[in-house]
């Protein structure tokens, strides 16, 4: 299983070339793009924080003095505006209860995950995407470009629930939080990838993998 994984991770790497990820320039950013980001391209997240940026300090306390009419405003180039405030003023209000950044770095893994799960509109895959590049934990992001690649590659059904298939990536490589960063960004790039066709096309370098394998037990 290892075996594959690495196959298809230096397959990307190759193709593509690093990521360079997460696009932000602290922590707290992070984790408001990975909320703005639901349900969005991120070229609209990155406007939206553009907005945040112009207007004011980049922190929860300052996001959440804001009122909900002015924080929708300005980021509305993310989409679904009304909900993401209530989203976003969730986890801020989670960081401030929590006592900053600071101190929920010092919370072990699986208690922070539980933690960010239980914010009202923060799911698994939000959840995982703050955990790994704003916390830097080990935590593989599972998304619908993982499942299409990886179903397309015959290794999973591409049906299996989140949990399910987030354990059996991370049961399957070692706890490495670049090469969880680097493989999710890839596959991320990957799925931006246009087929061409052509003896030299990307895409086909690395969808058409030849390895002797059996499709993951996930159950």
């Amino acid at each position: 299983m290892r075996r594959i994984l690495e196959t298809v991770y230096s397959r990307l790497l190759k193709a593509y070339g690093p990521q360079n990820w997460w696009p932000a320039e602290e922590p707290f950013e992070v984790m408001v793009g990975a909320v703005l980001t639901q349900n969005t391209a991120w070229l609209n997240v990155e406007k939206a924080i553009s907005n945040l940026k112009q207007m004011h300090e980049l922190d929860a306390a300052e996001l959440l003095d804001l009122g909900d009419d002015e924080l929708a405003e300005l980021i509305r180039p993310s989409g679904y505006f009304n909900v993401k405030t209530r989203r976003l003023k969730n986890l801020c209000q989670w960081i401030i209860e929590a006592g900053g950044l600071a101190a929920l770095s010092g919370t072990d893994t699986a208690t922070l995950r539980e933690s960010l799960l239980s914010i009202n509109g923060i799911g698994p895959e939000t959840a995982d995407d703050i955990l790994l590049y704003a916390f830097e934990r080990p935590v593989f992001v599972i998304d619908v470009y993982t499942r299409r690649l990886f179903s397309r590659l015959g290794l999973i059904r591409g049906d299996e629930d989140y949990e399910t298939l987030r354990h059996l990536f991370e049961s399957a490589l070692p706890d490495n939080v670049p090469l969880y960063n680097e493989y999710h960004a890839l596959i991320v790039r990957h799925a931006k990838e246009k087929c061409s066709q052509a003896r030299n096309c990307r895409h086909c370098q690395v969808e058409s993998i030849t390895v002797q394998h059996r499709p993951f037990n996930a159950g």
